[in-house]
């Protein structure tokens, strides 16, 4: 019995401590996580510093070291947001048609805009103040642009024209996930609306298309 013991004792093993870089991320993902977590439970206007630091488990003054205040939370939760969407999309399918490229784009952007992470979003975004500083706003945009552009080069567009075609594309699924919200229950896909989308996008995209 003593020998099995020892082995058992000596068969555990220790868990590699993990690197400065590695802590700091986790506890930056704690704390975006509880954003989010506290908005979607109390509201905004309730997701104070004191709420935030609680949910995420760790002191406001370490909040404060990885994100500056509470708008720079915020501002991360926002740039984390896309992020999730970037990864969503992924990449677009190699050799691709414009209808399956058109067909996956808006499906999975669906996805996400109708996804609690972007309800947490949307409410952020409705309190931004009005003399805050926008400038993830441009940055954001661009981020946008280049995912578009991976997807959709519109050439035969012009840079103005397609980037329109992109921030209307933005407007509708925004705009779809307002509407269920207000509504206050999910409504399925929207398979009405979102083939609306499509087929102005593969309108507009295809070669010969609107102009």
């Amino acid at each position: 019995m003593a020998r099995a013991t020892t082995r058992l004792r000596g068969s555990g093993r220790t868990r590699p401590r993990r690197s400065h870089v590695e802590r700091t991320a986790a506890t930056r993902e704690r704390v975006m996580a509880a954003v989010v977590e506290s908005i979607a439970a109390v509201g905004y206007r309730k997701t104070t510093a004191a709420e935030i630091a609680r949910r995420a488990g760790v002191t406001w003054g370490a909040v404060q070291h990885h994100f500056g205040d509470k708008d720079g939370i915020l501002t991360a939760v926002l740039a984390d947001t896309f992020t999730r969407f970037a990864e969503r999309l992924g990449d677009p399918p190699p050799g691709a048609g414009l209808a399956a490229r058109v067909e996956r784009f808006v499906d999975r952007g669906w996805e996400h805009f109708a996804s609690p992470h972007y309800r947490t979003t949307f409410e952020i975004l409705l309190h931004v103040p009005l003399d805050a500083d926008v400038s993830w706003q441009g940055q954001m945009l661009a981020a946008w642009a280049r995912i578009w552009t991976q997807w959709f080069p519109g050439g035969r567009l012009g840079r103005r024209r397609n980037l329109g075609l992109m921030q209307y594309t933005i407007a509708v699924l925004a705009g779809l996930a307002a509407m269920q919200m207000l509504s206050g229950r999910s409504v399925g896909r929207r398979e009405t609306e979102l083939g609306f989308l499509k087929a102005t996008l593969l309108g507009e995209l295809a070669p010969g298309g609107n102009q």
